[in-house]
Order: C-alpha cells, then sequence, then structure tokens
C-alpha cells in the first residue's frame, strides 16, 4: 500500500478510537460519525457496523474496524498488526464478533519473506501436482492489487524453438499420427522456427469475511490459436496465430477443520478424466498427446470435491471430485461457417451433461529434502451424443418410413489409472487409459464412430443436420432402419522418467551448474483394430520415444533439446496400404527434433 494511504487508514482508526472514546465519556451510544462515513462509501455493511460499535470498548472497536479491513484487504496483514497493537494498561483481549467471520486470538504477524540460497537441489517435480488441500488463504502474494479487493500474481511462459521434422505430411509444425496423408515422393521432411509458443495468465485471489472460505480463480491464454486469413494478415498469416482461452475458473474452498474441507470449481479447467498427468516435454503443443499416448484435454465445467488429511507418518490424503462437463466430441461439421459459429453440436444435441469424476490419493514416498509427495489418480467419463437428419436430407428411399428425419446416437465412456512418484533420484510419471470414443481426449488414434452397417441391404447414405457424420439408412429383414453407429474403442499410455542430474552428481545449489535435468518417454495410443477397418482408417497404432536434456540457467531462461521418434504403424488387414514416399507401408515414421529457449516470469 502507499505510505500516504496507509497513514490514511492508520489515522482513520485511530480517530475511530477517539471519537468512540469520546462518545462514551458524555454516555452517547450513536454511531460514530467514521463508521457512517465507511457505510456509505460500501466499505462497510449495516451489520458490520453494528458489530463494531456494539457493547464495545474503544480498543475493541478499533480493533474490530482493524479487523474488517484486513479482511477486505484494504490494508495489509503488517499493517493490520500496526493498528491494532495496545497499549500495556490496556491489555484487551479480541472478542468474537462471528464465529464464522474472524478467530476469537489475534493472528500472528505475517512474517516477511526472506530469500535465502537453496541447500538442496530440488528433485524433478511433476508438471501436474494435483492440488489436494485448501488454498492457503492470503498465500498469494499479489504483484496487482484492484480497488475491489481482487490480488492478481501475473504469470507467463514464452519460448522459441528450432524444428526439423523428416516426415511431416500435413504441414503442421507439431506432430500428428502419420500415414493419414501421401507424402509425396520423398518423406515430406520440414523445418520451422516457432515463436508462437507465448502463455499468459493471472492468478486471482479475493478475501472473503468468512476466514473459513477461500477465494481463488485463473485465467490463462496462449497463441496456439488457428492462423488469420483478413486483409492485414494474409500474407503474413504464417507468423500470425491468434489467442485462445485455455484456463478460466473460479473456485470456492470451505475449510471444515484442521484435517477437512471441500470445494467448488466453475469454469474451464483440465478435465478430471485423464488429464492429471502430464510427461515434461519441450513439444508443447500436444504434450506428446494427440494419438501418441499423452491423452488429456481442457472443458468447461462446474467440479465439486472432498479433501481430507489422514496425517501419519507419510502424510496420508485423498481427495474425490465430481464433475458436470460439456459434452464434446470433436466431430467437427465440415461447412466452416458452422465451425466457427459453433464449435460441434451433436454432444449438445443429446440433451444431457458428461459426467467425470477422479479420486486422489497422496503419500510422501521420499521423505528426502526437496522432494514432492507421490499420486496416485483413478477416473472416468461418460457422454452422450446424437447426430440429427432432417427431412429433407433423409434419401428418397427412405422418406416415407422417415417422414420427420431421423437421429441416431452413440456414448464415451473410459476410465483412466495415473501415477506420479517423486524421489530423489528418478521421478516416475505414468498414465493408462481405456475407453470408447476418445477423439476428444486426443487419443484412439483420434477416431471417433462409425455405422455399423452389418446384416443390412440396399442401404443410402445422408449427411447430419451438421455435416460432421455420415449416417446410412438401410434394411433390415425388409423392413427401413437407420444403421446404429458405434464408438471407436482405444487404448493407450504413457511413461516417463525424469533424472536430477545435477543432484544426482552433487552440483553445488547455488552454482551455475544446478539446473541440469533429463527425460526419457515412451507413449503408445491404438484404437481396436476391427472398429479402425470399420471406420475406415488405415492407422491404428502409434508410438513415441523420446528423450530431451534441460539446462536451467537461471530461475528465468532454460535451454533444451529434444529427440523425438514418432511411429505409426496400419493394420495389415485394412486392405489398401497407405503410401509412404510413394510407396505402399506398413509403417510410417518421422525423426523430430527441436533446441528450444524458454523464458518464465
Amino acid at each position: 500500500m502507499h505510505p500516504n494511504l496507509r497513514f490514511v487508514f492508520i489515522f482513520l482508526i485511530s480517530l475511530i478510537a477517539f471519537s468512540t472514546a469520546r462518545a462514551q465519556d458524555n454516555g452517547s451510544n450513536s454511531t460514530d460519525p467514521l463508521v457512517r462515513v465507511l457505510l456509505t462509501k460500501g466499505l462497510l455493511t449495516t451489520e458490520e457496523a453494528r458489530s463494531i460499535t456494539m457493547k464495545a470498548s474503544p480498543a475493541e472497536q478499533r480493533d474490530r474496524l482493524a479487523t474488517l479491513l484486513r479482511d477486505k484487504g484494504v490494508i495489509s496483514a503488517s499493517e493490520f498488526e500496526a493498528v491494532r497493537t495496545v497499549a500495556p494498561n490496556e491489555n484487551v483481549a479480541l472478542k468474537t464478533m462471528n464465529a464464522d467471520y474472524r478467530s476469537s486470538a489475534p493472528e500472528k504477524p505475517a512474517a516477511a519473506p526472506q530469500p535465502s540460497p537453496p541447500t538442496v537441489i530440488a528433485a524433478v517435480a511433476p508438471v501436474r501436482l494435483l492440488g489436494i488441500d485448501t488454498p492457503k488463504r492470503e498465500g498469494l502474494i499479489p504483484d496487482i492489487r484492484l480497488g475491489t479487493g481482487a490480488r492478481l500474481k501475473l504469470y507467463g511462459i514464452f519460448k522459441t524453438s528450432f524444428i526439423h521434422d523428416s516426415s511431416s505430411p500435413q504441414g503442421n509444425d507439431f506432430p500428428l499420427p502419420l500415414l493419414a496423408a501421401d507424402t509425396g515422393p520423398n518423406n515430406s521432411p520440414e523445418f520451422h522456427l516457432r515463436a508462437r509458443g507465448l502463455r499468459l495468465g493471472a492468478n486471482f485471489e479475493w478475501l472473503d469475511p468468512a476466514p473459513k472460505i477461500t477465494l481463488t480463480g485463473k485465467i490463462e491464454f496462449d497463441f496456439e490459436g488457428d492462423f488469420t486469413r483478413v486483409n492485414n494478415r494474409n500474407i503474413s498469416s504464417i507468423r500470425s496465430s491468434q489467442p485462445s482461452i485455455r484456463l478460466a475458473w473460479v473456485r470456492i474452498d470451505r475449510r471444515f477443520n484442521d484435517k477437512t474441507s471441500a470445494f467448488a470449481l466453475f469454469g474451464q479447467d483440465w478435465a478430471p478424466f485423464v488429464s492429471s498427468t502430464m510427461p515434461n516435454m519441450i513439444e508443447n503443443t500436444n504434450f506428446g498427446g494427440l494419438g501418441y499416448g499423452a491423452a488429456y484435454t481442457r472443458i468447461p465445467q462446474a467440479r465439486f470435491g472432498f479433501n481430507h488429511k489422514f496425517g501419519g507418518w507419510r502424510d496420508f490424503r485423498f481427495g474425490p471430485e465430481i464433475a458436470i462437463v460439456l459434452p464434446a466430441f470433436g466431430d467437427l461439421p465440415t461447412d466452416v461457417t458452422n465451425q466457427t459459429g459453433f464449435g460441434e453440436r451433436q454432444g449438445a444435441d443429446s440433451q444431457q451433461p458428461g459426467v467425470q469424476g477422479r479420486a486422489v490419493f497422496q503419500w510422501q514416498l521420499d521423505k528426502a529434502a526437496s522432494v514432492s509427495p507421490a499420486q496416485f489418480i483413478v477416473s472416468f467419463e461418460h457422454a452422450r451424443r446424437r447426430a440429427i437428419v432432417t427431412a429433407a436430407n433423409v434419401p428418397a428411399a427412405f422418406r416415407a418410413a422417415f417422414p420427420s428425419g431421423a437421429e441416431v446416437g452413440s456414448s464415451s465412456n473410459g476410465f483412466s489409472v495415473e501415477m506420479q512418484l517423486p524421489t530423489r533420484f528418478v521421478t516416475v510419471v505414468s498414465k493408462y487409459y481405456d475407453g470408447s470414443d476418445l477423439r476428444f481426449f486426443f487419443a484412439g488414434q483420434l477416431l471417433s464412430n462409425f455405422n455399423d452397417t452389418a446384416r443390412l441391404t440396399g442401404t443410402a447414405s445422408a449427411a447430419s443436420i451438421d455435416g460432421a457424420s455420415t449416417v446410412v439408412f438401410g434394411l433390415l429383414n425388409g423392413l427401413p432402419v437407420v444403421a446404429p453407429q458405434r464408438p471407436v474403442r482405444g487404448q493407450g499410455g504413457f511413461i516417463q522418467f525424469g533424472f536430477p542430474l545435477s543432484r544426482i552428481f552433487n552440483a553445488d545449489p547455488k552454482g551455475r551448474n544446478a539446473g541440469w535435468t533429463a527425460y526419457l518417454y515412451y507413449g503408445d495410443d491404438q484404437a481396436t483394430a476391427r472398429d479402425a477397418r470399420r471406420f475406415g482408417a488405415r492407422g491404428a497404432r502409434s508410438d513415441l520415444f523420446s528423450g530431451n536434456i534441460q539446462y536451467k540457467w537461471n530461475q528465468w531462461i532454460t535451454f533444451a533439446y529434444e529427440q523425438g521418434y514418432y511411429r505409426t504403424r496400419a493394420d495389415n488387414r485394412a486392405g489398401i496400404l497407405p503410401l509412404f514416399r510413394g510407396i505402399p507401408s506398413f509403417t510410417a515414421h518421422n525423426i523430430r527434433s527441436e533446441f528450444a529457449a524458454i523464458f518464465t516470469f
């Protein structure tokens, strides 16, 4: 707080104590003028103003006002201690205003953070260590304080990468499963210099009057969106990607006691299903996902959870969660106008939300210094979709049977098991998932659903209302029917080993060699071969071997190099083999090299 403002608030609190003392000396019980001013300006509610002056000595009234101003974020904890200190002859204890709004004993002054040099190099921490405890109230050290009382902490990351792919037939600067397109006479190699790896965000905290309530939030966006096509960007579209929202949510935590708490989160966050663990990779457009084993997604949701500390030598904790999510499938409209208008609609057309849940078990596996806790996570998901065919699009031979149009749908179901096991020598992160129609989670070789035309005769097809699906009509035992749509089943996962090289080799924690780490990764993603053939896909499995080494030069700058071998294998019984280098091939591969300079703040 600005020194002048601090002086004003100290003066105001002293003034109310003086005014109240005069009022009591005169036998007056009227409300203090300063309280009325603060009430008029909206800094106090009527109930708060009444609670300040009711049956209280001047010192108690001063402390009550200081407490309210602190809880509202008007003054800091240290300023609160400065203005509420009582003289030795007063010796007045703070009385409880309301058990849910403040504690009965004064808080200790907040100690100013004192930076100290590290004494030990930290072990490799998981990329996404899930919070299993209530966020600490006033734990956010803000960069900005808003007039509403909100506290903001800004952060960001910027990465510049040199990338070479030995085979990138789709033209992307990130890897996708191969065999989806002909590479031409060669492997279709490419070179990219990517500077769109910019991510910006802010963490929020609001101080609720109730000390057992913690309000936090986050907003984060990056420039991984599409490339622009407008008159002032057509020529330069290759370097003009657009920003898009990654995360945007508000969370309410309620602490019941020292061991138990609950929370509710509203907004877009990482999905509870299959998104709890991520590998540490330099390629961060898909993190080894998009068909290579590291399934994940972010999704709009309302999530509710419960956390409990069992304690003990290993500090065991447990947190179950359940979420209502947007039913999303990734079935994109063929008309770009529709896609830009509503993205996709088949999940929403089911008229029911998706449901996801997870349970997190946490304990301290290695009790050495600077080692993160271990976590074991299980999760599930379920969602429905529906494809609609309008009456005008029903094939002529079937209009009499379906005069009003037709509908057909399918489900997405999945479960996952994830682990992150940090130790002082190596950190192991792994994931396994299994399910049906996992396209939206960038898994199952990104395949969705197919028309089951078995035993149907006289078939004819029609486009769905959004153009995202082809619906098949046919005759079953002479009766007109709509072919059922079946989800493509899939499974996969990954395992990654992270090695704190500097710690293993006893580097000086305060020296320039304290920031060396290395990672080894293997991921695999596959669709059930039978389902993939019926979908019409030629590739049924992709896997990735990769390794990277990182050097954290200081707390802001990291240099890294990653080498990956991406491979896609075709189904031997798919019929016509896809072309790779112009030759029918069972296997295609891409050797990808990336060097990056990463800046964080």
